[in-house]
């Protein structure tokens, strides 16, 4: 079993003729909670997708758990144990609470089946509540605890948010870090995408800043913290 559940190497992303990734290397360890940091589109959301398969990169390589994926559709990202957790959350909104845990269901790559709508209930309270509503009536802040929710229910090896707080009120925002930080303690791999470096850094055990396609910065969260430096070159704050 591979200590590397998600190995990409020289990773090439284009839009047509936009260049977006230009040699990005990005792991992830079993039990790792990483950052992903960079001011808006110097191609963090671009890295996540080429990762999942939802864009197909023109070089470089993608393994998950040691098994070579590139280019490999979605579905099959997520079978070896990679859920995923959208900017704009793509839950179904004709659905109810319950009816987006269940259709989620599932044991892990490894059989396990930790994560239960019991469970996930118990981390959310507030979905508790709204079993019987449905996705589109939920709030913003809602519908983020849905998505990671049901995301959960995959048993996932690895979990990846992209803009885990972008829109939410403060009080929201807290609650949804309160769960990664929760979700680092169970043991699964994250990936964290969000504006909000000193919050990342909280729960993060690595960072990568990315700049234009490229990685300009990879280490400890007390390393990034002490680096203002790099913080105001590359992240405007």
């Amino acid at each position: 079993m591979s200590d590397l559940l998600i190995e990409a190497r020289g990773l090439q992303t284009c839009y047509g003729a936009s260049h977006i990734l230009r040699g990005v290397d990005f792991t992830v360890a079993r039990g790792e909670t990483i950052g992903l940091m960079g001011r808006n589109g110097m191609g963090k959301t671009t890295l996540l997708k080429s990762i999942m398969g939802l864009v197909k990169p023109r070089g470089g390589s993608v393994a998950i758990a040691g098994q070579e994926m590139t280019g490999a559709a979605p579905f099959e990202i997520a079978r070896r144990g990679v859920a995923y957790v959208p900017e704009g959350r793509g839950i179904f909104g004709n659905l109810s609470v319950a009816e987006n845990l269940r259709m989620a269901a599932r044991p892990g790559t490894r059989g396990q089946c930790d994560w239960t709508c019991e469970r996930v209930l118990d981390t959310f309270p507030r979905l508790k509540e709204r079993l019987g509503h449905g996705g589109q009536q939920l709030s913003g802040g809602e519908q983020q605890m849905l998505t990671i929710g049901r995301a959960l229910m995959t048993n996932p090896d690895v979990l990846i948010l992209d803009e885990a707080t972008e829109g939410l009120a403060p009080l929201i925002a807290r609650e949804i870090w309160r769960i990664c930080a929760l979700i680092r303690q169970t043991g699964i791999s994250s990936v964290i995408v969000d504006k909000n470096w000193k919050h990342v850094t909280q729960v993060t055990d690595r960072n990568v800043v990315l700049v234009k396609g490229q990685v300009v910065f990879e280490g400890s969260s007390a390393a990034i913290q002490a680096a203002p430096e790099l913080l105001t070159r590359h992240l405007g704050v």
